[in-house]
């Protein structure tokens, strides 16, 4: 099935089509409001009375119990044909929620906002990588899901950067922060509103029933290797716990998560376009491998200038990984089940984030702070192995068909 034909004058926002700027746009303008707010919450948590193993739960357990409405969502605007209404509502919900942070005092009322807010983005991920992907022309769906990639982390540079002048001039003035980060969130509805057109399918071709043999093997085969590699992929925020522990100071913790970003934007596009070329496969066992050395890093390393530098090979990681897996998706999967299929694998990320923060919490609490970064780098080499013995199989099979 195909996604119905897009007329010329989407194709003419630098070398993209409508869709695909657009919704490149709203994430940058909803990432510069939720990396403002995410560079600093787990500092401002402890400040509150968290622990860190309760740090790394809050951010599991949001990230996880949302998971399921990612799948739904992505079947539901599957079976309806629409993704923007999903986009709507997700990224709205966000909108709301990020100023209310300025009124919390206690932990578990951050746990309950975070449950919230993640609920809008499982509303609208499946749904918006779906509509990325039928927007995409001449298949470069690596590209697309590149400037996506890029976009994301544009807003993760300007939120830092916001989030630093703020406690800059007002230390320690979290609450004005979060008030503060609610003004790009409420921008990004109105883009969504007027710049974003449907991405309509073809009503006869509409996947109105879910069935597990609908799915290519390669596509479960590749679930299982992100199953393995998200086990030892925990929240970023014990990165940021690391910084901190090692010298740098609380205010300037959002510049050094700045560096990922930064990496990550000038690196995620053209690395979209080389896995195009070269396969979407080679790129990830790369990101793996990236991965891997920058955990063992992190677990070895006293020195905040080996940090910064970790920090930076970290936004390769990214641009190699994140992006590339969506477009990896994209390409293996039929037209009419995109969106579910975005959903099953978004929705397995976010289940498997919550023992993968609550193992790597309490082997930082109460081992070893060190063995959280040494688990992570492991699991991530198993997963480049396996994803060698995905390549290897599926040029075997190749060749005896």
């Amino acid at each position: 099935m195909k996604f119905l034909k897009k007329s010329n004058k989407d194709k003419s926002f630098l070398g993209f089509s409508r869709n695909i700027f657009f919704t490149g746009l709203t994430s940058f303008l909803t990432d510069t409001s939720v990396k403002m707010v995410y560079s600093v919450m787990p500092m401002f948590l402890l400040s509150i009375g968290a622990t860190k193993t309760s740090l790394s739960l809050i951010e599991g357990i949001a990230e996880s119990t949302a998971a399921l409405i990612k799948a739904l969502s992505g079947f539901w605007s599957d079976k309806i044909g629409k993704n923007k209404p999903f986009m709507l509502i997700g990224y709205g919900i966000s909108a709301v929620i990020m100023p209310v942070y300025a009124f919390v005092v206690t932990p578990i009322q951050v746990l309950l906002l975070r449950f919230i807010e993640r609920t809008g983005k499982g509303i609208r991920t499946a749904p918006r990588d779906s509509l990325i992907a039928g927007s995409v022309t001449n298949g470069e769906t690596g590209r697309a899901f590149g400037l996506q990639k890029a976009m994301d982390n544009s807003g993760a540079i300007a939120g830092p950067l916001i989030a630093f002048a703020i406690l800059f001039l007002s230390p320690e003035n979290y609450r004005l922060l979060f008030l503060v980060a609610g003004i790009p969130a409420l921008l990004s509805i109105f883009v969504i509103i007027f710049g974003i057109k449907e991405a309509r399918k073809n009503k006869e071709n509409l996947f109105t029933r879910f069935h597990f043999n609908e799915f290519p093997k390669r596509y479960y085969l590749f679930l299982v290797v992100v199953f393995v590699f998200t086990l030892g992929n925990s929240t970023d925020a014990l990165l940021m716990v690391k910084a901190n522990e090692v010298g740098i100071k609380v205010a300037y913790i959002p510049l050094v998560y700045l560096v990922t970003s930064i990496v990550s934007v000038l690196f995620s596009v053209p690395v979209g376009s080389l896995s195009d070329r070269i396969g979407k496969e080679k790129i990830l066992v790369a990101g793996f491998l990236i991965y891997s050395g920058v955990y063992f890093g992190f677990g070895v390393t006293t020195s905040w200038g080996t940090i910064i530098a970790l920090f930076a090979l970290y936004g390769l990681y990214s641009s190699a990984t994140d992006g590339i897996q969506k477009a990896f998706i994209a390409d293996i999967i039929d037209d009419n089940k995109k969106g579910t299929g975005m959903g099953i694998y978004n929705a397995l990320i976010g289940l498997t984030l919550l023992p993968a923060s609550l193992i790597a919490g309490l082997m930082y609490d109460r081992i070893n702070s060190r063995l959280p970064f040494y688990f992570g780098a492991v699991t991530a080499a198993v997963s480049a192995l396996l994803m060698l013995v995905f390549i290897i199989g599926r040029k075997h099979q190749t060749k005896l068909n």
